[in-house]
């Protein structure tokens, strides 16, 4: 049965709109998600609620590999689990090329390669192991002292198939963005299950973030995705990744990359039983857990009228996850 999570809705700059969504999250028995931000470290954030006593199971969807080496990502995700008291998914990508040389002074030879020893060196690192790495990607030669602390379940940001491969072959969750879920169920969920089964492992658990907004009078649901979904559209990998599922993306034209996200449903908007409907094709597809990402609604009305219709959504999805709450 597939699980409903919660995507934090707006920029976490104000701290005090956030508690109300982790009370939420707590009454739902839910998980509460944010991928990487340049206002509020996602890290800190979490930790900051977890000190005042709101403690709740935690995501990062994903945290770029260029911010931070891994024997850092390793402190901070299971800091984060010791801290919350629940199991952490630390969620990881590559980020785009121009990220990349923006931090790192060039760009990944091979993506692939760099998140393949950037994920088995947290991993390593969490067992206890020594890590000597000296590469092009990675350069480290440490160890963590013993401290029990709640699972870390190590993530990867899916688009590809290459990326669905390597999830399938060394982490625990596969989180995809954007994703349609007939490419989710026709290629990125057989491309991890055959590579989790040559490596003699389980299938990774499968994330979709979904974007989702219900419509109303007066949103224009084209300008609520170019909202939150724009610079995705300008992005190489995601556009490369919408064309691989037949949704071809100008990146030179956002307005009508938008259109073509919520003409196929990709962000979801409509009445709640569409809203439902569409969300119902997740699950159908493959995922485990689908995260509800109401980004658009908190850029365009504000937290309050996000937090509102978050939990008027997550009481809606009960019909597709009876007895969850």
């Amino acid at each position: 049965m597939v699980s409903y999570s919660v995507h934090v809705p707006f920029l976490p700059a104000d701290i005090d709109r956030i508690a109300p969504l982790i009370s939420l999250v707590n009454r739902a028995r839910s998980r509460l998600w944010l991928g990487q931000s340049v206002t509020v470290e996602p890290h800190q954030l979490f930790a900051y609620f977890a000190g005042r006593g709101m403690r709740v199971p935690v995501g990062t969807s994903v945290t770029l590999m260029p911010l931070r080496n891994p024997f850092e990502a390793a402190v901070q995700a299971r800091s984060l689990a010791q801290l919350t008291g629940h199991p952490v998914v630390a969620g990881y990508g590559p980020g785009p090329a121009g990220f990349q040389r923006a931090l790192l002074g060039s760009a990944y030879r091979s993506p692939l390669t760099a998140t393949r020893e950037y994920l088995t060196s947290i991993r390593s690192l969490l067992n206890g192991d020594t890590v000597t790495l000296d590469t092009g990607y990675t350069r480290l030669n440490a160890a963590l002292p013993s401290m029990p602390h709640p699972r870390v379940e190590l993530g990867l940001g899916v688009l590809r198939a290459g990326m669905a491969r390597l999830a399938g072959e060394i982490a625990d969750v596969a989180i995809t963005w954007l994703c349609p879920p007939d490419y989710l169920r026709n290629v990125l969920i057989p491309e991890i299950a055959l590579a989790a089964a040559a490596a003699n492992r389980p299938m990774p658990r499968v994330v979709s973030v979904v974007h989702i907004a219900e419509r109303k009078p007066k949103r224009d649901p084209v300008q609520l995705a170019r909202t939150v979904c724009g610079p995705h559209l300008q992005s190489a990998h995601y556009v490369d990744m919408l064309g691989k599922a037949g949704i071809h993306i100008d990146p030179a034209d956002p307005e009508s990359g938008a259109r073509a996200l919520v003409d196929a449903g990709i962000f979801l908007t409509g009445t709640m039983p569409e809203l439902l409907s569409g969300l119902s094709a997740y699950q159908s597809a493959g995922a485990d857990e689908v995260v509800l990402n109401l980004s658009a609604v908190g850029a365009h009305r504000g937290a309050q009228v996000a937090l509102r219709e978050m939990e008027f959504l997550l009481t809606s999805v009960e019909a597709l996850r009876p007895g969850s709450w």
